[in-house]
Order: structure tokens, then sequence, then C-alpha cells
């Protein structure tokens, strides 16, 4: 059996922790949507951009990363910076669909 080197086993560890969730800009069904599910859609990935900006600061993962395995924490920032990116796409998605569905403004 073979062993991995503990650097590489936190470093995979580290990575894994530390990655906020991606969205989906276009989803199914977005055409769909009732003006409070576009609402609701929308406060949803506003939710998703803080948790992705969280992530990026001093979490106990990151300051670990920063001291052990450094390379783990410019994954982790590349990831917030697409994260954050999708949300913001997302949100700007959301409201152009509920512009042409004439909703309030979101």
């Amino acid at each position: 059996m073979t062993r991995l080197p503990a650097p590489l086993i936190a470093a995979l560890l580290l990575v894994a922790c530390a990655t906020p969730e991606v969205v989906d800009v276009r989803q199914t069904g977005d055409r769909d949507m009732s003006c409070e599910q576009i609402r609701a859609a929308y406060d949803d990935a506003r939710d998703f951009e803080r948790r992705a900006r969280k992530e990026r600061g001093a979490t106990g993962t990151n300051v670990a990363a920063a001291i052990f395995f450094w390379p783990a924490l410019l994954g982790t920032y590349k990831n917030t910076e697409d994260a954050i990116e999708a949300a913001r796409d997302r949100q700007k998605h959301l409201e152009r669909l509920a512009d042409s569905k004439k909703c309030p403004p979101i």
C-alpha cells in the first residue's frame, strides 16, 4: 500500500474545506419563475456572494493554508473569485429577467 506524504494530505484537506459553491448563472426553469420566485432566487445569489466573500477572509482553514501550504490558499482565493463573479452574474441575469416580466425592482 502506498502512503501519501503528510503535506499532500494536508493540502488536499485544506482545498476541500475552503471552497465556496459556484452557482450557475442561468438555471433550468428561470423563465418560468414568478416575480416572487425571482426575488427569492436573487436573495439566494446575494447569500452565495456573501458566503464566498467570507471564505476569502481570515478563516482558520485559510490561516492554516498560509502557514503550512500556501498554494492551497491561492486555490481557495481563485475559487472565491469565481464564486463571487458567478453570484454577481446570476443577480444581473435575475434583474434582467424581472425587468422583462415587469416585476417590481429588486
